[in-house]
């Protein structure tokens, strides 16, 4: 039982009448960074928090030092081969950041995409960017995007030191490593035209929604009074991004919304180019679009005409200015109800379309030469793992790079040559391993097992659950428990392998992802069966892995933890208003808990463009529809958990308030002596701290707090 008093907010009655009703927030006040009270009431906190922890300071210190004994500090990635040149980064012991490089290529593939051993400085090396050195005086840094031009004589890149995802963008010479300043006020997406006289990227409006695309001419003056205005998008529920194709032919320019897309090409080989428009917006048609040089065509992933789950389609080009009629476009991949197709990348030898379905990822191969022949599914060692298409920059080759991990191995690159009749690698010969994700401390991997279970929800939905635990525990008896999930945006929870994560396991205890509705792992009627007013279903599905995990004896409620961040955030903050006995601890990270406020303001970052996600407040039906499960709309008197929060103050996604109001509220009506704690990043966003020693250090601090909590007393300190 802790003893200290935690701070109290003051109570400032704000009263809205919505619909006939009057809304009353005590803590409204809190959205005001700029009343002292707020800063105080934050700093207070973050007091408290510490001196309620402080006995953990050697746990924190100790896991610390397991994380970073793990991390081999001093490190290469593989090269990537482009232009006669390998582009690689490193990293150095005792330095946060990255150091971005290049050197020449030597023509041998296998050695050219090699790791350089860490001792080893290869001739030729130019360091493009150290960001080490531009961090230097700032607290925060981050950057949000690197271009280096097809001529490699310069390096477009981005950068935010305030933590509010608001980027400066430079143009750097190369030969000289002279920055020249193109605009103060930037986001996400940079291209480059083929002669590298053109420079793409892109505007936030006040509301940092990416609206309008720019053209700038290099070695001239920038920002929006000098360059080239190629694209305003008006309706603010559509977002922008920007990017250049594989092929280097078409400059992309896509705006899209929740529920519709809208995708514009330019030839980048014409700087004076115009954008024009692939397949116009239709309400509820989603579409990307991959350039297949060698046949001319465009590779259209969409779900037009009910194909739900997405099909792909071929789109003849004419000329470099358009595409056929749609009525000529031809099936390359029909649509089949419960496979998602995430993507496509398109090479002279092979077509690899990603897909989802029954919560695993594969790529499946098509043959474009044989006429788009599907020749089947990649094979992988592991059933719960995660595969992707990695940088493969050259779209005629011999070799393509594929990146594989699991909740037990490690990041591993490999490159496969797919050869005969099904384009497959014949042999040893034909699978060639880049780079393994080094990890110190002598791990191995076999010390650990995965599996997949699933779980049955109040409607008898099975509900996916990846698992992870040494593969020497003892489970006759409850173990302690981690359980995480996310659910919202269509995004998955791909099993992954993590450092941090082994200072868990080796203590004995079992990690879970719950794969919920709202999430995209079980294809797009899983997405859409967890939002909206489906919403609640992600908060069952939740709570029905929690006690699938009890019943079968894997854990215990004494002895689970659970875990979301941003929106899965809002995830467990639901989950603890309608179970607060499900779990002994919760870790929300930056939580979305204030949702009917938030998606009631128009001017926040993001709200406008989450219409179609969660709803409009502002229409009766959304009103009641989020009023009945916003975390912070109904927090009840219980016997709540114990409960770190966390907070960013310059977060643009989920404002600091939402965190900092429910922790405030979560006090007024808990009936238990566990600790609720608020930890607020005074100089960081949504992410957290920059730099990766502060980002183990935050890591380490959460380890430690669930730790304390659901192992017995003194068992966080030794491991396993």
């Amino acid at each position: 039982m802790h003893v200290l008093e935690p701070p109290r907010a003051p109570r400032r009655r704000q009263r809205v009448e919505r619909f006939g009703e009057v809304l009353v927030d005590d803590y409204a006040w809190l959205r005001d960074p700029e009343d002292p009270a707020t800063r105080a009431w934050l700093e207070d906190n973050n007091s408290y928090t510490e001196a309620v922890l402080g006995h953990l300071d050697d746990l924190r210190t100790t896991i610390y030092d397991e994380i970073r004994s793990r991390v081999v500090e001093t490190d290469t990635s593989s090269g990537v081969v482009e232009d006669g040149w390998v582009h690689y980064a490193r990293t150095e012991e005792g330095q946060d950041y990255a150091i971005h490089c290049r050197r020449p290529a030597s023509g041998d593939r296998h050695a050219d995409v090699a790791p350089v051993p860490p001792d080893v400085v290869p001739d030729g090396e130019q360091v493009l960017l150290d960001e080490n050195r531009e961090a230097d005086g700032h607290d925060y840094f981050v950057v949000g995007g690197l271009a280096v031009s097809p001529d490699h004589r310069r390096l477009a890149w981005l950068v935010d030191t305030t933590g509010r995802e608001l980027y400066r963008l430079f143009v750097r010479d190369l030969a000289t490593g002279h920055d020249t300043p193109v605009v103060d006020r930037a986001t996400y997406g940079l291209a480059w035209s083929a002669d590298a006289t053109r420079l793409y990227w892109l505007e936030p409006d006040e509301a940092q929604r990416p609206h309008r695309a720019w053209r700038h001419v290099v070695g001239g003056p920038g920002g929006p009074d000098h360059d080239e205005l190629l694209h305003q998008e008006d309706d603010e529920r559509f977002w922008m991004g920007l990017g250049e194709h594989r092929s280097r032919e078409f400059v992309e320019i896509a705006v899209g919304s929740s529920t519709t897309t809208e995708v514009r090409l330019v030839d980048a080989r014409d700087p004076a180019a115009q954008p024009w428009v692939v397949l116009p917006r239709r309400p509820g048609v989603e579409y990307d679009v991959e350039h297949d040089r060698v046949r001319d065509r465009l590779l259209v992933t969409d779900n037009a005409d009910g194909a739900d789950d997405f099909r792909v389609r071929a789109a003849p080009l004419v000329g470099r200015g358009g595409v056929a009629d749609e009525s000529d476009w031809s099936d390359v991949l029909a649509h089949r109800p419960g496979v998602r197709v995430d993507g496509v990348d398109a090479f002279a030898g092979a077509v690899f379309v990603s897909e989802r379905t029954a919560a695993r990822v594969q790529t499946r191969i098509l043959d474009p030469v044989d006429g788009d022949r599907d020749t089947g599914i990649l094979d992988w060692p592991e059933e719960v793992h995660t595969s992707t298409v990695a940088d493969n920059p050259d779209d005629d080759t011999d070799w393509y790079r594929f990146a594989f991990t699991s909740l037990t191995t490690p990041l591993t690159e490999l490159e496969l040559r797919l050869t005969g009749p099904q384009l497959r690698p014949a042999g040893q010969s034909d699978r060639h391993v880049v780079r393994v994700q080094p990890v110190g401390g002598g791990h191995d991997p076999g010390d650990y097992t995965s599996r997949r279970d699933w779980a049955t929800a109040p409607d008898g939905t099975a509900v996916p659950i990846s698992i992870v635990h040494r593969a020497d525990l003892d489970l006759d008896t409850p173990a302690p428990c981690v359980l995480t999930g996310y659910g919202a945006y269509e995004l998955s929870l791909d099993p992954s392998f993590s450092v941090s994560r082994l200072s868990l396991l080796d203590r004995g205890v079992v990690v879970a992802v719950a794969h919920v509705r709202g999430g995209g792992e079980m294809g797009r009627a899983w997405y859409l069966d967890g939002k909206f007013a489906r919403k609640d279903n992600s908060f069952r599905d939740f709570v029905a892995v929690a006690d699938h995990l009890v019943a079968t004896g894997t854990t215990a409620h004494d002895r689970l933890a659970i875990e979301g961040g941003s929106a899965g955030g809002l995830l467990v903050g639901a989950v603890v208003n309608a179970r607060p006995d499900l779990a002994t601890a919760v870790l929300a990270e930056v939580p979305f808990v204030d949702v009917l406020s938030t998606m009631s303001d128009p001017t926040l970052p993001l709200t406008v463009g989450e219409y179609e996600e969660w709803g409009n407040p502002l229409e009766q039906r959304w009103f009641e529809v989020i009023r009945a499960y916003s975390p912070y709309d109904n927090v009840v008197d219980a016997a709540h958990p114990a409960m770190l929060v966390t907070a960013g103050l310059t977060d643009p996604r989920v404002g600091y308030w939402e965190p900092a109001k429910w922790v405030a509220r979560l006090r007024d009506h808990t009936t238990s002596d566990a600790p609720i704690l608020l930890r607020t990043e005074m100089g960081a966003g949504h992410g957290g701290p920059s730099g990766r020693y502060r980002a183990w250090a935050e890591r380490a601090y959460e380890l430690a707090f669930l730790l304390d909590r659901i192992l017995p007393a003194g068992a966080a300190d030794g491991r396993s």
